[in-house]
Parts: C-alpha cells; structure tokens; sequence
C-alpha cells in the first residue's frame, strides 16, 4: 500500500508539473498547427550533457522541424519526473508521452525484451548495429501497441565488461567469491549467478562508494563509467569480456501513438533513426577517449586476453532457460540470428 501510495503520489505531483508546462496545445496531429501545436512531453533520467541526452534532444528538435513546428516535445531530464521505472509507469498510465530506457526495463509489459539484456548474443559490434538497424529489429520495436508503448529507435550504450580493484578477469572462475554490482534487472543477477559470481544490485550512483568501502569488489559496465564515474580511480583492470550490449530504447506510449497521423508517425520514425546514427559516432568516439583517459591519467589496465568462450558456455544453460520461460526471447533472438 505505501508503494502503491507513493507511486499515486507521484504520478499526481508528474501530472501537475506537466499540466503547467503543456499550455493549450493541440490534442492531436491532425488539428495540430506551428501556432497551436501538439506538445508530447519527454523525460527521462540522464543528464543533460550524457551523449544519449544530446542525442534526444536532435530528435526533439528534428521533429520539430519536419513538422513544420506543429509537433513540439518538451523534454525533462535529470529524473526531473522520476526514476527510469517510475516515469515507464507514468508512461504506461498515461501521464507522460515518451521516454528512454533501458531495453530490459520494458519486459515487464513485452517479455521480448528480456532478450536484450542476455549475454553474448551478438557477435561483436558490428553485428550489434546492423541488428538493431535492421529491418526486421524495426518491425518488432512497432509491434508492441498492445502493450502500451510504441519503440521509435535505440541507442547504443556500448559493451558491458567487467572491472575490479585488484584482480584481472579473465575467465568465469576469477569471477568465484566476488561481489560483483549488476544492474536491478532479473537478467543481470542471473547472468552474474550464471558465471559463480555474487550479484550485488544497486543504483548507479552507489558504486563509486560501494568500490571504495569494499561493500563489492567490482562491477561491470561500458569503458565511460571508468571516467564519467571516476570509477577508474578505484578499478584498475577492466577486462573486456563485452559480455552484454544492452541498447536503450526511445519509447512512446500507444495512446499518444494513436494520436498521431501516419505521415506524423513517419517523421518521428525518421527523426529517432537519424539521431541514433548521429550517436554512434559521438559514442565510439566518447568510447576512445574514455580509454585513453583511464589508461594514461587512472592507471587502469585493459585485459584483451579474455576467454570470451568459456564465458559463453557457462551462460549457455541460462539463455536456453530464458528461451523455454519467455517464447518471444526465442522470437528476438531468430531475428538476431537472422540478421546478415
């Protein structure tokens, strides 16, 4: 009851805030016009100088042109409306429009999208973009109106890896007794059991505290959180076994979907495409840099010789479990397979 409290709470108080910000704008596309436009409002939990921020707000500002200035998106970042759960449930009641997350935070309303969060189950990173561009990724992100939410693109977030204070990883049995931060999803903790490891899940923000007073001895993540964490200041080997590469998705509720016409609904389409190319520039290179500064200013030590086989095996069983519990896992991971 004190969830469910709180949650009404602050949906109400989200409500309020957008109710002030939206005005007297248009209640669809089609009566939509640059002097009285449709207003969808966008929020999500990153800062507005993350790569994945700059990113949405090329998306916010395309749209905006490629309609004339009838379609606006008001964006809030910063978790201004909430956590990246809490706005995914707003969403889905209706109270915000659009917002970015994390892949697997979608499987509570569409199980497919546990898929993301598995391991090793794209080759590397070239084969990662060309899945998540492909065709037949863009069918499956626009068969979900049923489930309350449309997926307009994804974002790349890199490969996740594990790092440590004092000791290389390079096959799962380095991983035996460590206490190792994962993301708060049910695949990450598996994965991590998978590989004889002790999942510790904690918000992003505890880490660096959590490194420094030994509460874990590692975790796991994209070379950036090296710096941008200054995680690099405690870790020094970051072994890249790319164990996941979880994608976050633009998502829009079905309802304001609905709301939209079909030539609308093509310009969002196109503009979130457009904005994820632009990323994966800014994030390779983003990628680079991270890599030179925690090697030269950190002292970190990137472990290349990595067993990526024998990780594979021991998360086999897992993916097969995932496969017979959630069938449509089987129906993303055919199209990853199917993709050349």
């Amino acid at each position: 009851m004190k969830k469910f409290a709180g949650l009404l709470t602050a949906a109400v108080m989200t409500a309020l805030t957008l109710a002030g910000c939206a005005g007297s704008g248009a209640s669809g596309s089609a009566d939509a016009t640059a002097e009285h436009p449709l207003v969808l409002n966008l929020a999500h939990n990153l800062a507005e100088n993350h790569i994945t921020s700059i990113a949405l707000q090329e998306f916010a500002d395309s749209v905006e042109e490629k309609s004339g200035g009838r379609i606006q998106i008001k964006i809030f970042p910063n978790g201004t409306l909430g956590s990246e759960t809490e706005v995914l449930e707003q969403l889905m009641a209706g109270v915000v429009d659009m917002t970015r997350v994390s892949a697997p935070g979608l499987a509570t309303y569409n199980e497919g999208y546990h898929a993301f969060g598995l391991p090793y189950i794209f080759d590397d990173n070239e084969n990662y973009y060309k899945v998540m561009g492909s065709g037949q990724m863009g069918e499956f992100f626009r068969s979900s109106e049923a489930d309350g939410f449309v997926t307009l693109t994804y974002y790349t977030s890199g490969s996740r890896s594990f790092y440590t204070i004092d000791r290389p990883i390079r096959t799962p049995k380095d991983l035996d007794g460590l206490k190792v931060r994962v993301q708060d999803m049910k695949s990450q903790t598996d994965m991590m059991k998978a590989l004889g490891g002790t999942p510790v899940a904690m918000a992003m923000g505890d880490v660096y505290t959590a490194l420094q007073t030994g509460i874990i001895d590692g975790t796991e993540n994209n070379e950036t959180a090296l710096t941008t964490g200054m995680h690099g200041e405690i870790c020094k080997f970051y072994s890249v076994d790319q164990h996941t590469m979880i994608p976050d998705v633009l998502v829009i509720a079905t309802d304001t979907w609905e709301k939209l016409s079909q030539e609308d609904r093509q310009i969002l389409i196109d503009a979130a495409g457009e904005s994820t190319r632009n990323h994966i520039e800014k994030w390779e290179q983003a990628v680079a840099e991270a890599v030179e500064t925690a090697t030269n200013d950190m002292g970190v030590t990137f472990i290349e010789d990595v067993d990526k086989d024998a990780f594979r095996s021991a998360t086999a069983d897992m993916i097969e479990s995932y496969k017979a519990q959630y069938p449509k896992v089987g129906d993303v991971l055919d199209i990853i397979n199917s993709v050349e």
